[in-house]
This record gives structure tokens, sequence and C-alpha cells, in this order.
């Protein structure tokens, strides 16, 4: 787990960071500040591997407050005011997250603590999970689990083994952080697992209890993924 500390005098800003991190699985959040004298006590009374640090704050910045620091967890600085954004990486900060924060965002500035963190023990392509976000939480879901994705609107149906999530992203986005060698898009609105499926009739492909419609021109190369081409 890494253990996060929250510095930003804005109250809205902290719930939504304080959301983020409760939701993410790798995180535990060991308090939140609303200013750098705050923070400083914070740190002499425990471990912290990871800010997410305001900078614009009153009395003192949030650079100036990472400057001073003698030893220097790992920082994300989060603001509403890009210019700031060149002196944030010049002191080494793993990412910038600007205001307001996507969900999705933030996941990508975590994996990037992790891999300097070494939390990464592999790859992330060679994960045997992914992270989805449904219901107001995010869950680690085992490809193994997945059984398709249904397009849905402004979101996807994903089919496990044991429920179905409405997670917030789209199939293009989806499709590319699924494993390439396990996974493959049927349909404009479909993505299977190929590991899976049961059989092929016609235009259609059965995986489970469903019957997956394949577009025409999704069809040869679904064919030759599951090993049926001519």
């Amino acid at each position: 787990m890494i253990n996060c500390l929250i510095i930003d005098d804005e109250p809205l800003s902290r719930n939504v960071l304080k959301t983020f991190v409760n939701d993410h699985p790798d995180l535990h959040l060991v308090g939140e500040c609303k200013d750098a004298f705050e923070a400083m006590a914070e740190l002499n009374k425990q471990s912290v591997d990871l800010l997410f640090l305001d900078i614009n704050m009153p009395k003192l910045s949030g650079v100036n407050f990472y400057k001073g620091l003698s030893k220097k967890p790992q920082v994300i600085f989060t603001t509403a005011y890009p210019e700031f954004a060149v002196e944030g990486f010049e002191l080494n900060a793993v990412d910038y997250l600007m205001k307001p924060i996507a969900f999705e965002r933030f996941v990508q500035a975590i994996n990037k603590v992790k891999e300097k963190l070494g939390t990464l023990s592999v790859p992330e392509s060679a994960q045997d999970y992914i992270l989805l976000k449904a219901d107001k939480k995010v869950y680690r879901t085992s490809f193994d689990d997945i059984l398709l994705c249904e397009a849905l609107g402004d979101y996807v149906k994903v089919h496990l083994s044991d429920k179905v999530l409405i997670v917030t992203t789209t199939m293009k986005k989806l499709i590319s952080e699924l494993p390439a060698d396990q996974f493959v898009r049927t349909h404009k609105s479909f993505i299977i697992n190929k590991t899976k499926f049961e059989y092929i009739e016609g235009n259609q492909v059965k995986i489970g209890k469903h019957m997956v419609s394949i577009g025409q021109s999704y069809r040869e190369e679904v064919l030759r993924q599951l090993g049926s081409a001519k």
C-alpha cells in the first residue's frame, strides 16, 4: 500500500482526492491538510510515500513547501493553473494534475508513482487484472472473470462470471486496456473473451448464455483469432 497525504486549502478539492484515494486498491490515506504548516506536522508524525500537493495555497505555496523538505516523498502537484507545470516538473514531480481532476487521469498518475516506487512487479501489459470504475467504486477485475463487454451509450456493460458492471469508459479505451491475446472486438458494440467462447453459428458467437453479434467488417479477423478461418 502507498501511504498518501492530501494538502489543499480547498475543501472540495480535498474531498475529490479523498474519494479517488479511497477508491484505489493500492492507496492508503493517512491524512488531509489545508495548508503547508499542517502538512509539516503530519510528516513529522508518520511515514508518507506520496503527497497530493496543491501549488496555489495561502502563506506558503506547495512548490516552496516541497523545496524546503529535507526528506521528500513522491509528489503529484494539483492546481487549476497550468502555468505552474514547468516549475513543478523541475522538482522531479511524478505528475501534474489539472483541476477538475478526472479519475482516469488520476489512475495514470498513480501508475507512474507505482513504477517509481517499484510496486509494479510486472509490466502493466502482463497484469492479470484491470481496474473498472462502476457504482462509485473501483473494482479490481480479473481478465479471466470477464465474459464480454457491451457498448451502452456513454458507458460499457461488462459481463462478468458472477455479475454485471456498468463501467464509466468507452469501447475504444477498454479494448486498448485489455490483453490482445485474450480479447477481440467482434462488433462495434461487443468485445469478447476468446477463451470463453463455445461455438460460432452464422454471424454470432456463443459466450456463456449470450449470443454475441459478429460484424461484417470484423468477421475475418474474429474467425482468424478464434481458430476458425478457412
